[in-house]
């Protein structure tokens, strides 16, 4: 397969620092809030067979994504490439179905998706999600409105939320 071009940044916009990587077809990382580059050199090593880093803040997009942390924007255009299995990219793709400020279920991801037995399948899926918040797995909770589950940990999953003006979860459900 060859060496690919990974180019990242580290964003580091108000409270929040985040590594983020790009292809030349475009974003396919956005890491956890605070997690070192390691977490995004983990991530590569089981994506791609060799990487060629380049630092590069504007293949990454990163004006749309402080837009989106400043409740500037509510929907991306930047190009985004995702690697996973063929199952994760359907269930990515239903998830970035779901509008800003709204929230909903695993289970309701797995009906949307003809595969309503598959509510723990569609949490791995969602929880390998490599572009948080673009593919908003943020805004899917447990069937009774409860947090669980964020690759980049509850705390940010809450921020999210509320930035979004989501404030109270079960009451949505």
């Amino acid at each position: 397969m060859g060496q690919t071009t990974l180019y990242w940044t580290l964003l580091q916009h108000k409270q929040w620092a985040l590594y983020m990587a790009a292809t030349d077809q475009g974003l396919c990382y956005i890491g956890s809030q605070g997690a070192t580059f390691d977490e995004l050199a983990n991530w590569s090593k089981r994506h791609f067979e060799g990487v060629k880093w380049v630092e590069d803040e504007a293949a990454c997009h990163t004006s749309e994504v402080m837009e989106y942390l400043d409740g500037q924007r509510t929907t991306f255009d930047l190009p985004i490439d995702l690697k996973g299995t063929s199952f994760q990219q359907q269930v990515w793709k239903v998830v970035q179905d779901v509008p800003f400020g709204e929230i909903v279920s695993y289970s309701d991801i797995a009906q949307r998706l003809g595969r309503p037995s598959a509510v723990r399948a569609v949490g791995r899926a969602i929880g390998a999600n490599p572009v948080l918040f673009i593919v908003p797995c943020h805004r899917i909770l447990a069937k009774n409105g409860s947090l669980t589950g964020f690759r980049g940990g509850l705390p940010m999953k809450e921020q999210l939320l509320r930035l979004e003006g989501i404030v109270q979860y079960s009451s949505y459900m």
